[in-house]
């Protein structure tokens, strides 16, 4: 999508019925915005259903969670804003797929 050094924008694709990891990061906060279907999401204690044209915001360290709970597809754009935007600056609290 798009980066500089100071941010990075992507598109996240959940497949009904899957969830990204529970998880925080130490160097970056993230701006998620819904473009097509329902996203459950988790950021710390709170949970939503964020629609079509909804967003919301991840501050460094706050543990959050993306999900799709329906059964059709969801999109969201997510907007990563720090010093280190890369994978490096995941930490997994649960995970899926196994990974670390």
């Amino acid at each position: 999508m798009s980066d500089a050094p100071s941010h990075l924008v992507k598109r996240i694709r959940v497949h009904p019925g899957q969830q990204i990891s529970l998880q925080k990061h130490l160097h970056r906060a993230e701006h998620w915005l819904v473009v097509l279907g329902t996203a459950h999401v988790t950021v710390g204690a709170r949970e939503s259903d964020l629609v079509v044209g909804e967003h919301t915001d991840i501050a460094i360290g706050q543990v959050h969670r993306l999900a799709n709970r329906s059964l059709l597809p969801l999109e969201v754009i997510e907007v990563q804003l720090g010093e280190l935007l890369d994978e490096s600056d995941i930490v997994r609290l649960q995970d899926d797929f196994g990974r670390v």
